[in-house]
């Protein structure tokens, strides 16, 4: 649902400062509802893709170091979404890549922006079901172990610092869509 804004912002100017990557970032000097002029900073990020994976019983999670937070951190399997890729390919893409299990059926249980205040970034929340065991495809930035958290233990685990928005996110909407 796209909703109307209820006065016009107008871009006056949009410059993009630098790019890694990763990500691009700048800013766009926008004409506010009063007239005045205000610089509003984004990073652009590609969309990314969050793996809810069940075996029945238990979640999947894989516990990876965080450089940007110097933090071991246990969470959901990601990834960036490909050129042409939807949210669901790309997260069973990525579960078989980091995890080692190919899923049998999955879904799409929500995309949105995050950070909206400073991010250009979508995140898709998929659901993965049927998993059977397959080779893993690490890239060469990832050093990463799987392991399984009881269900009705994840979203507690999830919650334990140094807690991570996708994992807690996709804990609980599988959890409102009852997959959980």
């Amino acid at each position: 649902m796209t909703r109307e804004p209820a006065h016009e912002w107008p871009i006056v100017e949009s410059e993009r400062e630098y790019e890694t990557g990763w990500y691009t970032g700048g800013y766009d000097r926008v004409r506010q509802p009063d007239g005045s002029e205000k610089d509003y900073y984004w990073a652009e990020l590609p969309d990314a893709a969050v793996v809810v994976a069940t075996t029945g019983d238990e979640l999947v999670m894989v516990d990876q170091y965080r450089p940007t937070i110097r933090e071991q951190c246990l969470e959901l399997p990601a990834g960036i979404v490909e050129d042409d890729e939807s949210y669901t390919a790309a997260g069973a893409r990525e579960l078989r890549e980091e995890t080692g299990f190919e899923a049998a059926g999955v879904s799409l249980i929500e995309e949105f922006s995050c950070s909206t205040g400073v991010l250009r970034h979508r995140r898709g929340i998929v659901f993965a079901e049927g998993l059977e065991p397959v080779d893993r495809e690490l890239d060469d930035n990832e050093f990463l172990s799987v392991t399984t958290v009881p269900i009705d233990e994840a979203l507690q685990v999830a919650r334990r610092e140094p807690a991570n928005d996708a994992t807690i996110e996709g804990i609980l909407l599988a959890q409102a869509d009852g997959l959980l």
